[in-house]
């Protein structure tokens, strides 16, 4: 008997056929910085930097979790890509970064280039937002491992920042306010508790009248970026701090950023939490501190920003079109979190 790779499971000729698929849309997100093409073994990227006087590179790698799962159920894979690359956009951003480049890698049991190129569809879209290159990627065919065109997702972002506005946290001071930016849902983060809560009883079909659309369409709502707005903040006023909204919650991710010998004071009334929220808490009769500690619960980003320029960033953020909310400030000692 003759054994052939194509007989294991993998197909170089879908991986070609996914590559020629593609190759236009990939090279449309390029910057003149990028240099060579796709499918070369590794990817360039020109380092001159010329309006940064001590310009730091700043990177961060993430997946987007069980949202993977919702997509696969749904066959609606043109999104999962965005959610991607916002999220790591966001958590560069968070530290005064702008976005360079996107890298990605894509597995999966059997490679169907329709279903990759859906998903790199997603990562295209996202990157031209945030006016980053996708410069690179890697496609594994993994039968046995996963099973059949299953796949999993993990990206990459390099982005760049004057060392001098480095936003690292270590200016916030007691006093300073925090202002929530809304989330679009639960971004990628409470996937495994929301799907173990909702989908016992319910299908991604199904319409709810709170959520306005299906349960499948407010799962799949993109993760947002805040690179405009938070740019827009920046250029005019001070920042003493921002923090990501994922995993951990508002306080988790905020902690994260403030000096020691500080802490927080959280208005959880501040805002009104989006229906999805309200919805798995009540179906599943989720406790409060899961809750805090699982989900945005409507915030995706925190702003901190010194007491007497609060209003002057508000007025700015609505100005923009977006919208924010008073969750907070910062205190001296105390219980994290806790009012």
């Amino acid at each position: 008997m003759t054994a052939t790779y194509v007989q294991s499971g993998v197909s170089i000729a879908e991986g070609d056929r996914l590559v020629r698929h593609i190759k236009s849309a990939v090279r449309s997100t390029y910057s003149k910085s990028v240099l060579g093409d796709v499918g070369l073994f590794g990817a360039f990227y020109d380092a001159t930097f010329r309006k940064y006087k001590s310009p730091v590179l700043v990177s961060s790698v993430d997946g987007v979790g069980t949202k993977l799962l919702i997509a696969q159920m749904m066959n609606k894979h043109n999104t999962i890509g965005q959610d991607l690359v916002n999220h790591c956009v966001n958590d560069i951003l968070v530290c005064g970064a702008k976005p360079l480049f996107f890298m990605d890698y894509f597995a999966t049991g059997h490679l169907q280039s329709r279903i990759a190129a859906e998903v790199i569809s997603g990562f295209v879209k996202a990157c031209k937002e945030n006016k980053c290159s996708l410069i690179g990627g890697e496609t594994a065919e993994m039968p046995g491992f996963y099973e059949g065109y299953k796949y999993d997702l993990s990206g990459t972002v390099v982005g760049v920042v004057e060392r001098a506005k480095i936003i690292s946290g270590k200016r916030i001071r007691e006093g300073d306010v925090l202002l929530g930016i809304p989330s679009t849902g639960l971004h990628t983060n409470g996937y495994s508790l929301a799907r173990e809560v909702l989908l016992k009883a319910n299908r991604l079909d199904d319409y709810f009248k709170e959520l306005k659309s299906t349960l499948g369409e407010t799962l799949l709502t993109v993760h947002r970026s805040y690179l405009e707005i938070v740019n827009a903040v920046m250029k005019r006023l001070d920042i003493h701090g921002l923090a990501h909204i994922t995993g951990g919650g508002i306080v988790g991710n905020t902690m994260r950023v403030i000096p020691k010998g500080l802490s927080l004071s959280i208005d959880w009334n501040g805002w009104d939490r989006p229906a999805i929220f309200n919805l798995i808490q009540k179906i599943g009769n989720v406790p409060e501190k899961d809750m805090r500690r699982t989900f945005n619960l409507g915030v995706g980003l925190i702003m901190i920003v010194p007491s007497k320029e609060s209003a002057g960033v508000a007025n700015l953020i609505r100005r923009k079109g977006d919208n924010c909310f008073l969750v907070g400030k910062v205190v001296r000692g105390g219980k994290n979190g806790r009012r």
